[in-house]
């Protein structure tokens, strides 16, 4: 809304009482968490036209509300679904009938995904039991080729002629691997966010009891769950990835962002096994290049104010992948992540808990999934057994003060959701909006915004450096203006248009809006 220069100081007291009213409206709005999730990749192509998908993902943390994402990121063509559902399994290809909910998306019941896009689900109200199985089945009316989707899924796919999504029991034959489906996220009571686990074939469960359920990760949730820690657990492991090189999917470097960084709540990063496969390679690359490349992971992750758990690598000698040059470079790997240098936050130490003490350089015996490479189910056991769960804290987010005055804020003051700072001419407003976009208008006109619609923010804050963050509701940042170390800054949103953060020696950062 328009306010009259005249009246700045009014409006700025209206904007701030009804911006209370709406950030407390907005504070009993659950934030999402990822519950479960694969990581994509290109793995195929298969024509699914007349078919329906039927396809079994198990959750970590539970929601009385859910909403999915689909992907045609690695397709070679529209993409079309339709009659999409989400219900309880009922075990093997059926449902519980009086689970089933249609899925929406904007809407619609029909969806068409250009290639490279992705979308996320209106959300539906549906129990989703933590440590379960959800179904989610899809129509795939038109013909496809290249397929988005997730190998070595150790999962059952459940395929059947003909549009039969939202029937409970169907007539199915049972192929694997997950196509166009990559994550379910749910609103529940009391969430503590998600733990991303990144890695490879040794984070994906490659070797374990098909339809089981024991990798890793799922063990963790276990382990959590009985711990009364509601955080979600999100599978980002892919067979064959390496930290360096595409190949397998993109590399960890190159995936980091979306499928890390970008997973719905998260606020840990477990960087598991990845430089194993790299060191596979030959020449073997130097531990140097690796340590280097997962420094610079550590420190994306931080700049999100996202906290990372370093693996120490698994033993490998006796398989194919091994040679002298590459175990000297893995201990030289797990040299730097047990020292106090690494930048890690906390260590799991999955060689230690996985090696023969006799002969640490390979798998102890019982944990050896047979090739001397990955673990059975008890070493898959051992290395979640081996996560501290005190590093999983309940969030917290910085107190954030009623700016003082028009047209500013000083350190420590900021805008909760649904309030609005405006400029002491009246023609210029920051909105932070319901939807977590912060925004700067004048007269209803966007000139500026975060670009953080839907991302469950809590709160605008100038921190006392002078950075200008966006927290989630888990204390995450969402968007800053990269601009701290200037503890006497000072935020303006001037009468120019243009929104800027000066210190005593002048401007640091500014949106550019200036005359707009």
């Amino acid at each position: 809304m328009p306010f009259a220069p005249s009246s700045s100081r009014l409006a700025l007291a209206l904007a701030l009482a009804f911006g209370a009213a709406g950030a407390a409206h907005a504070a009993a709005t659950t934030p999402w968490v990822g519950t479960w999730a694969v990581s994509a990749k290109p793995i195929g192509e298969t024509d699914f036209a007349g078919q329906t998908l039927r396809q079994i993902v198990h959750t970590s943390i539970a929601g009385h509300a859910a909403r999915i994402r689909l992907s045609n990121a690695n397709g070679d063509g529209p993409l079309t679904l339709s009659n999409v559902h989400v219900a309880q399994s009922a075990g093997g290809s059926s449902t519980k009938a009086d689970t089933d909910r249609q899925v929406t998306f904007g809407g619609r019941t029909t969806i068409t995904l250009a290639a490279g896009e992705e979308i996320v689900s209106d959300s539906v109200a549906v129990t989703v039991p933590a440590l379960s199985d959800l179904v989610v089945s899809f129509y795939v009316p038109q013909a496809t080729h290249a397929i988005t989707g997730h190998d070595f899924s150790s999962q059952t796919r459940y395929q059947a002629q003909g549009d039969v999504a939202g029937q409970p029991q169907i007539q199915a034959w049972a192929d694997a691997n997950y196509a166009f489906l990559t994550n379910v996220d749910v609103q529940g009571d009391d969430p503590q966010g998600a733990v991303v686990t990144l890695g490879a074939s040794i984070t994906d469960g490659y070797n374990s009891t098909f339809n089981a359920n024991t990798r890793w990760p799922n063990d963790l949730a276990v382990r959590l769950a009985a711990a009364g820690k509601n955080i979600g657990v999100l599978n980002q492991g892919i067979s064959g990835n390496r930290l360096l090189h595409d190949g397998a999917g993109l590399s960890a470097t190159n995936r980091f962002t979306h499928d890390a960084l970008d997973q719905t709540g998260v606020r840990w990063i477990v960087f598991s096994d990845d430089p194993i496969n790299d060191l596979g390679d030959r020449p073997v690359p130097s531990a140097a290049n690796l340590i280097d490349a997962e420094r610079d992971l550590i420190a994306r992750a931080h700049a999100r104010g996202i906290k990372v758990l370093c693996s120490t690598l698994t033993p490998f000698e006796g398989s194919d992948h091994w040679s002298p040059e590459g175990e000297t470079a893995r201990g030289q790997i797990n040299a730097f992540i047990r020292g106090g240098d690494s930048g890690c936050d906390g260590v799991i130490d999955q060689d230690l808990a996985t090696h023969d003490p006799q002969r640490p350089t390979w798998f102890l015996p019982a944990y050896d999934g047979g090739d001397h490479l990955h673990p059975n189910d008890a070493g898959y056991q051992a290395i979640a057994n081996a996560v501290n769960l005190n590093f999983f804290t309940k969030p917290s987010v910085p107190v954030i003060a009623t700016p003082q005055g028009c047209g500013s804020i000083g350190p420590g003051e900021g805008l909760l959701i649904g309030q609005t700072v405006v400029s002491c001419d009246g023609g210029y407003r920051l909105d932070l909006q319901g939807d977590s976009n912060a925004v700067l208008y004048k007269a209803g006109v966007p000139l500026w915004n975060t670009a953080t619609v839907d991302r469950d923010a809590a709160g605008l804050r100038l921190d006392a450096d002078g950075n200008f963050v966006l927290y989630s509701a888990f204390g995450t940042t969402l968007w800053q203006s990269g601009s701290g170390g200037h503890d006497t800054a000072r935020l303006f949103v001037q009468g120019d248009g243009n929104m800027v953060i000066y210190d005593n020696a002048g401007p640091i950062w500014n949106t550019g809006t200036a005359g707009r």
